[in-house]
């Protein structure tokens, strides 16, 4: 299989879709010291920096099921960070709900890292959650950094350089998802999309890209946030007779998907995102009994699994005493998130948000002179020794762009199997 996308710079290496896109917080005083480092590793600056990061990732609402990958990914990060013991120490995480646009827990959660002063809020999932506060963080001088966010409104945000992102904005996956329906030989397809940032800005993403196809959209139908029921959509979209189903949801998938099948829509011409690709089968919230053999989705992944890192992961959350972790969506952004703020910081040689943000495009290679390397504490003996470092992590390369966008990213294909679970499959 193959998925070619059209986005400025867009390549496609063995199935995987990597694609370029480019244009597409703790109050604290600096600290520093020590020699120059000459660049051979003899010497290395001191440092003595503390950071204190803040999560806004939902606990609740209809993203809830990212929250347990997202928040192990960066309590896993923190104490890889800490334990380096490079001149970076990470407090205590102040864990903190998004919760969703219906239930609001970012209100209050917004308000405590705030007065906490955190150097960084780590979130929110959802794009839309993420645009109700981000103004607030912003004018508070704290740093967002969000692993899942996809909006392409956040591009252009007026955010003083300190909204920054590891997720790709929604125009790769839309691509992506267009190509591979495409690719699979539908001709008439519907969509059921979230009327919200999210869900507008993927729908006609895919839209676009399948029609180029020579695919033709025969149904589209739209709900809101915090609507349960959805027999109007269902209804409009088979009445179409359509060929294949793409479904832009977050939990409205448990009513939606089940409805669809029950009716009688084959679960192989299905089509999902990252809002709703989950594991069914080891969800409790979804119907004993209902398949969904054969249905495919798409969402931001690294250029390969990592068992060993989703075991680290999954280590850290029982560890913490959490439940076993499910999906390991977005975790590998979360991390990254964590280890990319910690080397801007170092190589800022600061703790304040602002200097922290003036460096996160130079340590992602967005200055395109920096050394490789793929761990915090390798990047760090870089920085440590005067040399400027370039980090790819387990989300991909990231370099960012001016506007703090990964220009860089891997959108994975995913395929249900008979236990419910989904696989890799575009490796």
């Amino acid at each position: 299989m193959s998925v070619f996308t059209r986005s400025r710079g867009s390549a496609l290496l063995g199935g995987i879709a990597l694609v370029g896109a480019s244009a597409l917080v703790l109050a604290g005083c600096a600290s520093g010291g020590g020699n120059e480092g000459d660049g051979d590793g003899s010497s290395q600056e001191a440092r003595d920096l503390t950071l204190k990061i803040g999560t806004i990732l939902p606990q609740t609402g209809s993203l809830a099921y990212l929250g347990p990958p997202e928040e192990a990914g960066v309590g896993l990060a923190v104490d890889d960070v800490n334990e380096a013991a490079k001149g970076i120490t990470i407090g205590d995480i102040v864990w903190g709900d998004s919760g969703d646009t219906d239930n609001k827990a970012y209100a209050t959660t917004i308000q405590k890292l705030i007065s906490e002063k955190v150097t960084a809020a780590i979130g929110a999932a959802s794009s839309g959650v993420t645009k109700l506060f981000l103004d607030d963080a912003v004018a508070a001088g704290i740093l967002t950094f969000s692993p899942a966010n996809t909006s392409l409104d956040f591009t252009n945000w007026d955010d003083n350089n300190l909204y920054w992102r590891t997720a790709p904005a929604d125009t790769l996956q839309g691509e992506v998802l267009g190509n591979l329906v495409g690719e699979d030989g539908h001709k008439n397809v519907a969509v059921i999309y979230q009327n919200d940032s999210y869900g507008t800005g993927l729908n006609k993403t895919f839209q676009d890209t399948f029609k180029s196809t020579g695919g033709e959209i025969v149904a589209e139908q739209s709900y809101n946030t915090g609507d349960t029921n959805f027999d109007a959509q269902i209804s409009a979209v088979l009445a179409s007779n359509p060929d294949a189903i793409a479904l832009i949801t977050f939990d409205e998938i448990y009513t939606i998907g089940p409805a669809l099948l029950a009716a009688g829509y084959p679960a192989k011409d299905l089509y999902l995102v990252d809002g709703n690709l989950k594991n069914f089968g080891k969800d409790d919230k979804w119907p004993a009994g209902v398949s969904m053999e054969g249905a495919k989705g798409t969402t931001p992944a690294g250029p390969a699994p990592d068992e060993e890192f989703y075991k680290r992961l999954n280590d850290w959350a029982v560890a913490d005493g959490r439940p076993e972790i499910a999906d390991y969506s977005y975790a590998n952004e979360a991390y990254d998130a964590i280890v990319l703020i910690s080397l801007a910081a170092l190589a800022a040689n600061s703790s304040d948000p602002a200097d922290i943000a003036g460096k996160l495009q130079e340590v992602s290679g967005g200055s395109g002179d920096g050394e490789k390397c793929t761990s915090f504490a390798d990047c760090a003996d870089i920085i440590l020794d005067g040399g400027t470092a370039d980090y790819d992590g387990y989300s991909g390369p990231i370099t960012f762009d001016e506007h703090g966008d990964p220009t860089d990213a891997t959108i994975g294909i995913f395929q249900y199997g008979a236990d419910n679970n989904y696989t890799r499959i575009d490796l």
